[in-house]
């Protein structure tokens, strides 16, 4: 949604010395690595702990905060930054509850 609603934006960023243009692929690759890591880190803590949901929305919300970082220092422009951010929690409020729901208490 956040997409769709800032697609006429130009969304930049600096990455290793180069400006890297954030398009929809990168966003969704993003979002879908980000589902795949949570569920194959709530897979290790169900299996190696006694409250892995606790843990994983923990872990979760501090992988979410380091996360904000990279829009915070590498965005190219004022308007990057803002939709970046919004992306990102966007793909938080989404993952880390369905995962919580999904784990065993």
């Amino acid at each position: 949604m956040v997409w769709a609603a800032t697609a006429h934006l130009d969304l930049t960023i600096h990455r290793n010395g180069t400006v890297q243009e954030i398009g929809p692929v990168t966003v969704v690759m993003s979002a879908l690595f980000a589902d795949l890591a949570g569920w194959a880190l709530l897979t290790l803590l169900e299996r190696f702990t006694s409250r892995p949901r606790r843990n994983r929305t923990i872990t979760a919300t501090t992988a979410l905060l380091l996360s904000l970082t990279g829009p915070l220092t590498q965005a190219t422009n004022l308007t990057t930054t803002p939709t970046l951010i919004s992306m990102h929690l966007v793909v938080a409020t989404v993952l880390i509850p369905s995962l919580a729901r999904t784990s065993r208490s």
